[in-house]
C-alpha cells in the first residue's frame, strides 16, 4: 500500500452494519453490481463548450462522487473495515495496438487540477509493458474504473479472483447513445456487499448524476 495512503480503522462494535460486514465478508463472491443509464445531455455539452475530453470529465465526475459517499472509501485492510481519506482512480487506457494498460490517477478538488495531475500518470501509463502494473495501480484508495465505449450494454460482470481479498469499487462506462432528444451512457457498479449496500450505491449515481448535470 502507498505511503501516502491515509485510512483509520472503522470501529466495527459500534457499526450498525457490523454483522452485515461479516454475513457478506464470509462469502465466496461477496460483490453484487447493477447498470444504470446516466443522463449524458449536460455534460456533453459542457465538456463540448470547454473543449474538455468527455471521458475524462465522466471519470472525475465518478471520482468526486466516490469521495463524497463515505461507504465509497471504506476498505477491508487485514479483515477489518477502514475508511480512507482520499479515493483515487485506476482506470485501463487503450494504447493503439487495441491492448489496454492499467493506469493511476490521482484525484484533486477540481477537474482542471485533475487534468494537470493525470496527463503525466496516462503518458508514463502508455510506455510501460504488458498490463503496465505499478504500486500505484495496486492501491487500496482506488476506484477501479474501465470504459467500453463500443457497447451500450445492460450488464456487466468482472473477471477476479475469489482468493484475492478485493475490496475496491469497479466502476463501469459504455457506449454514448442519442435517441431522439435523449443522450444516455451504462454505467455499472459493482462494489462489496459488506461495506456498503444498494443505498449507498443509490447515493454515489445521484452525486455522480449531479455532478453531470452541473447542479453539485
Amino acid at each position: 500500500m502507498s505511503e501516502s495512503a491515509k485510512y483509520s480503522a472503522l470501529d466495527l462494535e459500534k457499526w450498525p452494519r457490523k454483522e452485515h460486514f461479516e454475513f457478506f465478508s464470509a462469502m465466496e463472491e461477496p460483490f453484487f453490481g447493477l447498470t444504470v443509464q446516466l443522463d449524458m445531455r449536460k455534460a456533453y455539452q459542457y465538456c463540448k463548450a470547454k473543449a474538455y475530453s468527455l471521458s475524462m470529465y465522466y471519470l472525475y465526475a465518478a471520482a468526486w462522487a466516490s469521495n463524497e459517499v463515505d461507504s465509497f472509501r471504506y476498505r477491508i485492510v487485514d479483515s477489518k473495515p477502514v475508511v480512507f481519506e482520499t479515493i483515487h482512480l485506476n482506470a485501463v487506457q487503450l494504447r493503439p495496438d487495441k491492448s489496454f494498460v492499467f493506469t493511476y490517477m490521482p484525484f484533486a478538488k477540481d477537474f482542471e487540477s485533475f487534468l494537470k495531475l493525470a496527463e503525466p500518470e496516462r503518458k508514463a501509463a502508455l510506455n510501460r509493458a504488458g498490463l503496465g502494473i505499478t504500486e500505484d495501480t495496486k492501491r487500496l484508495d482506488s476506484v477501479h474504473y474501465s470504459v467500453l465505449p463500443w457497447i451500450d450494454f445492460s450488464s456487466l460482470s468482472h473477471a477476479r479472483s475469489f482468493s484475492f481479498p478485493d475490496s475496491c469499487p469497479k466502476v463501469s462506462f459504455g457506449k454514448l447513445v442519442t435517441e431522439a432528444d435523449q443522450m444516455r451512457m451504462p454505467c455499472a457498479v459493482h462494489v462489496h456487499h459488506g461495506l456498503m449496500d444498494g443505498y449507498h450505491v443509490g447515493q454515489f449515481l445521484e452525486k455522480l448524476q449531479a455532478f453531470l448535470d452541473q447542479s453539485r
